[in-house]
């Protein structure tokens, strides 16, 4: 199995001699996936044309000094129709972004999201937009002072404008967790969902809620019936799809990896961090990283599967065929496969 996924496995070797590939994201288009990735303090993306199966030779989209890499920080990117918009967050500074019209030949100059200067420094955050243009960003927000906030920010126009930040929730005990990361997913018409690991009373789990009009329409909900008394951060977010109209989130508590579905128990997964989720009409995928690599539990089975002995901090996304494709650091390179 092990050799089986090595040769499976496509690389994107290192573009730069003195720093990694670290931080894949993926996006998709109607025709198309691309993936971002940070080296140093430069943004590359590499498009494939044909569902994963090859990529093309990076390409660079912009330079952010002191650009914020590792832990899940790092670059997004989304697509709404033609346009792809990229985000990114330096050090001490702002949640930048920039736009692409013509398929990530050109892009803008950079823009900000955050309209409190150095409030997203923290660098965790997310991005998600469908198909009518509607675009959202939410991410751990210091402009409050005694803890962190989680805010947001709402496009209709595909980004080129940007709505004043929304707080969309504050913990009654005074922050929520420092730093893990949020996930962000698309709802359809202008609505969306956002999860994030919250704190209460010394729990540390994860809760939803839903965004429409680019104001929460919910109240916050928490995934899964356990929780985790933990005085620290784990450094760890995790993954929230939507499946049948619902969402189903994944997530970690304490070294367990959990699956929540609506009306079922907390299903246990396995051991491990850095876990991503994603669904196509086979059923769930989940995947995360180990010490010894990159497992994943792929539908139809509770069997778990190797990807790799080397690799971290993957990420998922389904394809426009339907398959689900894979990435993560590697060696310093970004290995992507597709899982069938």
């Amino acid at each position: 199995m092990l050799l089986l996924a090595a040769l499976l496995a496509l690389h994107l070797p290192p573009v730069s001699s003195t720093a990694p590939n670290r931080q894949p994201q993926m996006a998709v288009s109607k025709d198309s996936v691309a993936l971002v990735f940070g080296s140093a303090d430069t943004i590359w993306l590499s498009r494939s044309t044909d569902n994963g199966h090859t990529f093309g030779a990076p390409a660079k989209v912009a330079e952010l000094p002191k650009m914020l890499l590792g832990r899940h920080r790092g670059p997004r990117l989304v697509t709404t129709g033609d346009t792809m918009i990229l985000s990114a967050i330096a050090t001490e500074s702002d949640l930048f972004y920039w736009r692409s019209t013509d398929g990530g030949k050109t892009w803008s100059k950079p823009a900000v999201i955050n309209d409190q200067p150095n409030a997203a420094r923290e660098g965790l955050h997310a991005m998600a937009a469908d198909a009518e243009g509607h675009v959202a960003a939410a991410w751990l927000d210091d402009r409050i002072p005694g803890g962190k906030r989680l805010f947001g920010a709402f496009s209709d126009d595909r980004g080129a404008s940007w709505s004043k930040n929304v707080m969309l929730y504050e913990s009654p005990s005074g922050t929520i967790c420092q730093c893990c990361h949020p996930t962000l997913v698309s709802l359809g018409h202008g609505e969306f969902a956002v999860m994030w690991r919250n704190v209460i009373d010394g729990s540390r789990d994860f809760y939803t809620l839903k965004i429409r009009d680019g104001k929460p329409v919910t109240a916050a909900a928490k995934q899964g019936t356990g929780t985790w008394k933990l005085d620290a951060c784990p450094m760890d977010g995790g993954g929230l799809v939507v499946r049948n109209g619902e969402l189903v989130s994944a997530w970690r508590r304490d070294h367990d990896l959990y699956l929540a579905e609506p009306g079922k128990p907390d299903a246990k997964l396995g051991t491990g961090k850095d876990l991503a989720l994603a669904s196509n009409t086979k059923g769930l995928y989940t995947i995360w990283s180990t010490p010894n690599g990159i497992e994943a539990r792929l539908p139809g089975s509770n069997a778990t599967v190797s990807l790799s002995t080397a690799g971290e901090f993957p990420s998922l996304v389904v394809l426009p065929d339907g398959a689900v494709l894979a990435a993560w650091e590697e060696n310093g390179s970004i290995a992507t496969r597709r899982l069938e």
